[in-house]
C-alpha cells in the first residue's frame, strides 16, 4: 500500500492523508483527483479499472482504493 500512498502524495503533497479517515468527504480527493489517480494506479499496476467502479467509496481511504486495485486485477502488498 505505500505505492498507492506514494500515489496520493504525488497528486496532493499538500494532503495529509494519514490522519484523514475519509479522504473525499475530508476535502483531499475531489473528482478531477479521482482520475489523476485512476490514471496512475492503471500505469503502475498495469490494469484498466472499470470506469463504473469510479465511485466515491473506492476513494474514500488506502485500503479502498487497494481493494479497487485488487478488483482490477493486481496484487497490492501491504
Amino acid at each position: 500500500m505505500d505505492m498507492i500512498m506514494n500515489i496520493l502524495q504525488e497528486i496532493r503533497p499538500e494532503c495529509d492523508f494519514a490522519s484523514s479517515n475519509d479522504f473525499m468527504n475530508d476535502g483531499l480527493l475531489d473528482s478531477f483527483d479521482m482520475v489523476s489517480l485512476v490514471t496512475e494506479l492503471e500505469e503502475k499496476y498495469s490494469i484498466l479499472i472499470d470506469p463504473l467502479d469510479m465511485v466515491p467509496e473506492y476513494f474514500s481511504s488506502v485500503s479502498a482504493i487497494a481493494s479497487l486495485v485488487r478488483k482490477s486485477g493486481a496484487d497490492v502488498q501491504n
